[in-house]
């Protein structure tokens, strides 16, 4: 491989502490960025890295004590190269390894059926298949390059070693951005991705719907899972408010994708006056309510550790329809139940009168005809994708609720599909992949109220029932620490507070030198991916959602679409509702 002009030389290093390159004279320190990738060549082994410090260096203190004049510019040319000079701190990701030199030491190469993959040392493959063709190895950093070494700028051909590229036959890539110095694509592995929970993570104003939106199309285009979006504030399913351009909108995941994507909503009013087309009414009995779902909203609702135990009581004698019958009980009766189910009187009438105010949620009833969410899972079973809008209805009570008591019902479901595949291996019975996305998913997941959500139980199971996670927020730092070990894959932008930093590389080896990477992205379209579905962390400039966007991986749109095909679409919507 021809190699461009070198930016510099290894000076010194080690494996934990990364490696400090000398820059040679021609290169300027300005043109040096954190989070920029470059390759080192060492004797047996190129090593791809990431670029995580930028510094000034001298050769003697007396040009620090006596730095020469600022319109001494002879000086400044003289020195520069030898008196001064800049330095840069590299952290070694992967090694690019020859396969000769690879079997000249190591035992027998795997069964050819695993060729197409190099295995690191926790089975997670690493090598894209474009990668195996050019007869080049990717391996995980076990050593470091030698002294003097040299340093080049990262080519297209590595990135595509490391990242593969989108057309790829094998794997279902999706390009989520490029690398902040290169038009390359970064592809992330979407069947990796979805196979474990995920988190889209940054400070308030840095893109995380924009982020979200780019992987929920990734996921419906490339068909590695169906999804299941609560949306809080309307961003998903139909068209949005662009940030920073004002009076201009972006289009939702049913305008990109109007065949696949059915949206239901809790507040059809809101919904219709924002011009949806063909939203499907969702309602919530009070009889689908557990006792733990009001735990989830027991700060929302201010119930006390004692009405939650009275709930109890009066859930386990009067079965599923307890809070119909609280709320219509009256004062004689409540004492009487007390006296007689050893309840209190005081917790029970504070309970009833907390509870009125779920009469205020437009989407409750006393009891619902239809099952509606039984709805949602005949939907998801066909291969559709759901968007759950709130509309007037996205504060954190009705948004929890509504939420828990979906998700827990639907993972029911996808539990017992999974026990039954797992008992037949009838590949017909093997439930689709599901991703749930949920938004402020600290409420959901913090250490006091995780054991009591079901997104806690489906963040501690991973894979095991076909169902993870997505979950967006601003403060990763409230989520519980035993549920960010489990985040397979983390897409960040900015953060600024130091426990929300720190939270992000729970679990995750060599975090400390992606810390100062982390705190210097831009406030917008920067983010930082890390986990199960890269081969090593990258700091990328995300994918613009645009018009170029949408022509590239959305299906045609409905005002695109000629009338008498809208006419069929809406036909054989009809069809498979049973209309």
């Amino acid at each position: 491989m021809k190699l461009e002009q070198p930016l510099g030389s290894v000076i010194q290093g080690s494996l934990s502490q990364g490696l400090e390159v000398r820059l040679h004279p021609d290169v300027s320190v300005e043109d040096m960025r954190v989070g920029k990738f470059v390759v080192v060549q060492g004797r047996r082994s190129r090593f791809f890295c990431m670029l995580t410090d930028v510094a000034l260096g001298t050769a003697s203190q007396r040009i620090v004590a006596n730095p020469p004049e600022p319109n001494n510019t002879f000086l400044h040319e003289v020195l520069a190269g030898t008196g001064t000079y800049g330095t840069i701190n590299l952290t070694p990701m992967l090694m690019f390894t020859p396969r000769d030199t690879i079997e000249e030491d190591a035992p027998p190469p795997p069964p050819k059926s695993r060729s197409k993959k190099a295995i690191a040392a926790d089975g997670a493959p690493l090598a894209s298949y474009e990668a195996q063709t050019n007869n080049i190895e990717l391996l995980p950093v076990k050593t470091i390059p030698s002294h003097f070494s040299q340093v080049f700028d990262a080519s297209e051909q590595d990135f595509r070693a490391v990242f593969g590229w989108e057309d790829d036959p094998h794997r279902r890539n999706f390009a989520i951005g490029q690398p902040i110095d290169m038009d390359v694509p970064i592809c992330i592995d979407l069947d990796r991705f979805v196979e474990r929970s995920n988190g889209v993570f940054g400070k308030s104003g840095t893109g995380k719907s924009f982020l979200t939106r780019l992987l929920l199309s990734g996921i419906i285009r490339k068909r590695a899972a169906v999804n299941l979006i609560f949306d809080m504030h309307s961003e998903y399913g139909w068209e949005a408010a662009s940030e920073g351009k004002r009076f201009s909108t972006v289009k939702g995941l049913r305008q990109l994708f109007p065949g696949q994507v059915q949206i239901y909503t809790l507040d059809p009013e809101s919904t219709k006056r924002r011009g949806v087309r063909d939203a499907q009414e969702l309602y919530i009995s009070y009889d689908q309510i557990e006792v733990e779902d009001l735990m989830l909203v027991r700060g929302e609702l201010n119930l006390s550790e004692a009405s939650l135990e009275n709930a109890i009581i009066l859930r386990n004698e009067f079965g599923k329809t307890w809070i119909t019958r609280l709320l219509s009980m009256s004062n004689e009766e409540i004492q009487e139940f007390c006296e007689v189910k050893m309840g209190s009187k005081s917790s029970i009438m504070a309970l009833q009168r907390k509870l009125t105010r779920l009469d205020d949620l437009k989407y409750l009833r006393q009891s619902c005809p239809h099952n509606y969410v039984g709805q949602i899972l005949e939907s998801l079973e066909a291969g559709k994708h759901v968007v759950v809008e709130f509309g007037s209805q996205s504060n954190l009570l009705s948004y929890m609720l509504a939420t828990n008591v979906i998700a827990r019902r639907i993972h029911a479901s996808y539990v017992q599909k999974a026990e039954k595949f797992l008992q037949t291996k009838n590949v017909s019975d093997r439930p689709h992949q599901l991703v749930i996305t949920i938004e402020e998913a600290h409420r959901f997941l913090d250490p006091a109220t995780v054991r009591q959500t079901i997104f806690g139980t489906i963040a501690r199971e991973m894979r095991k029932y076909f169902v993870t996670l997505m979950v967006v927020d601003q403060r990763p730092s409230g989520i519980d620490n035993e549920v960010m070990s489990q985040i397979g894959t983390r897409i960040t932008a900015l953060l600024n507070d130091e426990k929300d930093i720190e939270a992000i590389f729970t679990g995750v080896s060599g975090g400390q030198a992606l810390r100062s990477v982390l705190a210097k992205l831009d406030s917008k379209q920067q983010a930082l991916i890390l986990g199960h579905a890269v081969p090593m962390p990258v700091v990328v400039r995300t994918r613009p959602y645009d018009e170029q966007f949408y022509a590239e991986i959305g299906d045609v749109s409905w005002e695109d679409m000629p009338a008498t095909a809208v006419f069929k679409a809406a036909e054989a919507a009809k069809a498979d509702l049973g209309f």
